[in-house]
C-alpha cells in the first residue's frame, strides 16, 4: 500500500499525496468550485479530476517535475522557464472566466494593514517597509483583466525537459486579473529567470509594474505564512525578496 504523504496542511486547507492521487481538502468550497471550473476552461495542461466528495477533491499527479522552489537554484534550464512562458500567455490570451478577482482597492487596503502591521509590531525594519511599499505602488494602476491563475508559484508549474509544460496545479486563486501579477509571482525570487519567461511570454511588459508585484506579494503574505508556520525569513524567500530591492 502507498504510504500517505503530507504535502501542505494548515488551519485552511490540507493536501495528501497517496501514489499517485493528491486529495485536496479545502474547509471553503468556493474555492474547490473556482479549481475545478478553472482547470476545464484553461488552455494549458492541468491535473485530471478523478472525483470529488466534498470536502475532498481527488486529482491524477502530472507528470515531470517543479520548475523550482523559493529559496533555491532551480534546476530547470531557460527553455523550460520560457515555455513556461509562452503557457502563461496561451492562459492570458483565453476568454475570460466568469468570475471577478480582487480589485486594486482591495490589494492596496491588504498592503496598507501589511505594511502597519509589520512596522508596529517590529517585524521589519520601517526603512525596509517603507522603501517596499513605494515600489508596490506600481503594481497599484489600473489594469485590463485576463484569465490569471492567481498563485502562479514555480512549484505549480511542471516541466519535463526543455520545452514540456505538463502540467500547471493549485487553480484555487484563479479569476480575471492583472497579466503581470502572474508573472511576478513565477518569477518571485528567481529575478534572473524573467527574461527567460518574457521571452517564451513574447511581449514586451512593464518591468516596473513586476518589481511593484514582487514588493507588494512578499509585504502583505508575511504575517499569514508565519501563522500558518511558514518561515518567510528563510535565505531566498520573501524577506531576501524585498531586501533585494533595496
Amino acid at each position: 500500500m502507498d504510504e500517505v504523504k503530507v504535502v501542505v496542511a494548515h488551519s485552511e486547507r490540507a493536501t495528501l499525496r497517496v501514489g499517485d492521487v493528491f486529495l485536496k481538502i479545502d474547509a471553503d468550497q468556493t474555492r474547490i468550485d473556482v479549481e475545478v471550473e478553472a482547470m476545464s476552461l484553461a488552455p494549458v495542461p492541468t491535473p485530471k479530476v478523478l472525483w470529488r466528495e466534498p470536502p475532498v477533491l481527488a486529482l491524477a499527479a502530472v507528470t515531470g517535475t517543479a520548475l523550482g522552489r523559493l529559496g533555491e537554484p532551480s534546476p530547470a534550464s531557460p527553455a523550460a522557464w520560457a515555455a513556461a512562458g509562452a503557457a502563461v500567455r496561451r492562459l492570458h490570451d483565453a476568454p475570460l472566466p466568469p468570475w471577478r478577482g480582487r480589485s486594486r482597492e482591495a490589494f492596496e487596503a491588504d498592503l496598507d494593514r501589511e505594511c502597519a502591521w509589520l512596522i508596529a509590531d517590529g517585524v521589519l525594519p520601517t526603512d525596509l517597509v517603507t522603501r517596499n511599499r513605494e515600489i508596490a505602488a506600481a503594481a497599484l494602476r489600473p489594469w485590463t483583466p485576463v484569465f490569471t491563475h492567481g498563485d502562479l508559484q514555480i512549484t505549480h508549474v511542471f516541466v519535463d525537459g526543455d520545452d514540456a509544460i505538463t502540467g500547471v496545479i493549485d487553480w484555487s486563486e484563479a479569476s480575471q486579473g492583472d497579466a503581470l501579477f502572474d508573472l511576478a509571482n513565477l518569477t518571485l525570487g528567481h529575478e534572473e529567470h524573467l527574461d527567460d519567461v518574457l521571452a517564451g511570454y513574447g511581449t514586451d511588459v512593464d518591468r516596473d509594474v513586476i518589481q511593484g508585484w514582487w514588493s507588494l506579494r512578499s509585504l502583505s503574505v508575511i504575517r499569514w505564512l508565519v501563522e500558518h508556520g511558514f518561515d518567510p525569513s528563510a535565505p531566498g524567500c520573501e524577506v531576501d525578496v524585498l531586501r533585494a530591492r533595496m
